[in-house]
């Protein structure tokens, strides 16, 4: 299936309209037209063109979907690694890095889908996009509490050994789960958006609404995009000069 086919709307947009129906051309395969003419939205389309499309567009099918899921699953993958990466390198986060992650999401769902879209596409890449931003906070706490532990062992080693063992039998007596531990991160992950109003409540907000704004990105480019294809109607022959 060629990209005009599986994706056609980017290329009415683009369609170079020459002159009228009877010395028409086709604005997919740019063939002159003779005879009977279609429209595929506002494109005019040859009889070839529009049997093509009508048998090899894609269509909304159950493995279309599990591969929009698939790709948009990767990207919001990658998207949390760059997010989570930035911040660590730099010390920094930027909201906007949600804006990139909700395009790459959108972007990947179409890619895996061929072209396809719908309602269920948006709701699944604004989930991934919300997810993605707000888990890449879990890797960022456990290089900073790494940081954190790595110097207060430092300061351990310059106690006596009294206190060193004190220190290390509560931890001994009450060590919770990894399913646990790792469970209670991801929860906090995700409402990591939210728990910044205490503290500053202004950036709190400017960030969920940047975060919004993600995920309108990703809600947008996975619109379901529809073709209608019209016709026959008949070429009238052109006038003589």
């Amino acid at each position: 299936m060629t990209d005009s086919f599986a994706n056609p709307t980017p290329q009415f947009g683009t369609a170079e309209y020459v002159g009228t129906p009877g010395g028409d051309h086709c604005q997919f395969c740019h063939q002159p037209i003779a005879g009977n003419y279609y429209r595929a939205n506002d494109a005019i389309a040859c009889p070839a063109c529009a049997e093509k499309m009508r048998g090899e567009l894609a269509k909304d099918t159950h493995a279309a979907y599990v591969r929009a899921i698939l790709f948009g699953v990767g990207a919001a993958i990658l998207g949390m690694i760059l997010y989570a990466t930035f911040a660590i390198v730099t010390g920094i986060v930027i909201g906007y890095a949600a804006l990139a992650v909700g395009w790459i999401i959108g972007k990947a769902m179409i890619k895996g889908s061929n072209g396809v879209g719908g309602r269920r596409y948006q709701i699944t890449a604004v989930l991934l996009t919300y997810a993605a931003v707000s888990t890449a906070a879990i890797p960022v706490w456990i290089h900073f509490s790494g940081e954190h532990k790595h110097s207060q062992h430092q300061d351990a080693t310059n106690a006596d050994d009294s206190e060193s063992g004190q220190g290390e039998q509560p931890a001994a007596a009450s060590r919770p789960s990894m399913l646990s531990a790792l469970g209670t991160l991801l929860l906090l992950g995700l409402a990591s958006p939210f728990l910044e109003f205490p503290s500053n409540p202004l950036g709190a907000l400017i960030g969920l609404v940047i975060l919004f704004v993600g995920m309108r990105f990703a809600w947008r480019m996975t619109a379901a995009k529809p073709l209608e294809v019209f016709g026959p109607f008949e070429n009238s022959p052109q006038p003589p000069r």
